[in-house]
């Protein structure tokens, strides 16, 4: 009888606070959450010296942030420093870091954790495609794609994670992809990582609310293409639903999510009905979809950047 009102009590207790979740989720739906103030937070970027990774710091630089920059060109992510400077930032800090390497990556964060003090948001950005068929990418490719894709985030997590759990504060924030979601003709290797470092930060998640470690957010990104150049060549047969993003727009609202404490954040937003479709359609019926957008061709006219990435 006792075990039966315990399980009873524990019952209404779930649909309770269940049913409060979802009426929260629906407010926030319709009356957007409220921005959290950044300025003075160290806000380290990977993969800063072009493309998303400069225009995420330079969103950030008008908010306040302190910047720790980190990328394997130096030029490139000097000359964000500059830009980052000029928009505003109260600290900018720019360190040459190969995040293919765990020593170097181990090395640089301690650098930073010296002359800087401890990371609070830490963006992990940095990114390369092949766009080689699965058959006709070198093992050396493969193995580049991981490292920088996927690995560097493991590495990045165990340099900075500890002085946020000590802290009880903290943001980790995953730019994985739409390719981190369903599988793409002519990416396996980058959907494999991007997969990866999806799960990784989901599983992290986890841990710190097991933990009881409410201080520590996370902010999965999920985008389609974005105008970076890094898939210069890549089309949409539907841009009305699965539009070539622009990095700017991309970037507004990446930072957006983070400031607004989103867990998950696909871009454009039909990526989310997309998932819900996969989720129960049957296979053929989800294919013939992926048919019908031309997903399977996206890839066909993908020109391999030659600059060192």
């Amino acid at each position: 009888m006792s075990f039966n009102l315990q399980s009873s009590k524990k019952l209404f207790i779930f649909l309770g606070k269940s049913l409060f979740t979802l009426l929260e989720a629906m407010i926030f739906a319709l009356l957007p959450k409220q921005q959290k103030n950044v300025a003075g937070e160290i806000v380290l970027i990977t993969g800063a010296g072009s493309g998303l990774g400069r225009l995420l710091a330079l969103q950030f630089a008008g908010r306040g942030s302190v910047l720790v920059l980190w990328d394997v060109n130096k030029e490139g992510n000097e000359e964000t420093y500059r830009m980052a400077q000029e928009a505003g930032a109260a600290r900018v800090h720019a360190y040459t870091c190969d995040c293919s390497q765990k020593e170097e990556v181990y090395r640089v964060a301690d650098q930073v954790k010296k002359e800087v003090g401890d990371v609070s948001i830490l963006i992990n950005n940095a990114g390369i495609v092949t766009g080689k068929n699965f058959l006709d990418c070198p093992d050396e490719l493969m193995e580049k794609s991981f490292d920088v894709n996927f690995k560097a985030h493991l590495w990045t997590y165990k340099a900075f994670l500890p002085a946020m759990i000590a802290n009880d504060h903290g943001h980790l924030v995953c730019i994985s992809s739409s390719a981190g979601l369903v599988g793409v003709n002519g990416l396996a290797d980058y959907c494999a990582s991007k997969f990866a470092a999806f799960g990784l930060a989901e599983s992290v998640f986890v841990e710190t609310f097991v933990q009881n470690q409410k201080g520590i957010k996370t902010t999965i990104v999920c985008p389609f293409f974005i105008k970076t150049g890094m898939f210069e060549g890549c089309t949409t047969a539907c841009p009305s639903l699965l539009p070539i993003l622009e990095p700017e727009y991309a970037a507004e609202k990446i930072v957006e999510a983070i400031l607004q404490e989103k867990m998950y954040f696909y871009m454009p937003k039909f990526i989310y009905f997309l998932m819900f479709l996969k989720s129960f359609l049957p296979l053929k019926t989800a294919l013939l979809i992926g048919d019908y957008l031309d997903i399977f061709h996206a890839m066909d006219g993908f020109l391999e950047r030659k600059k060192k990435l």
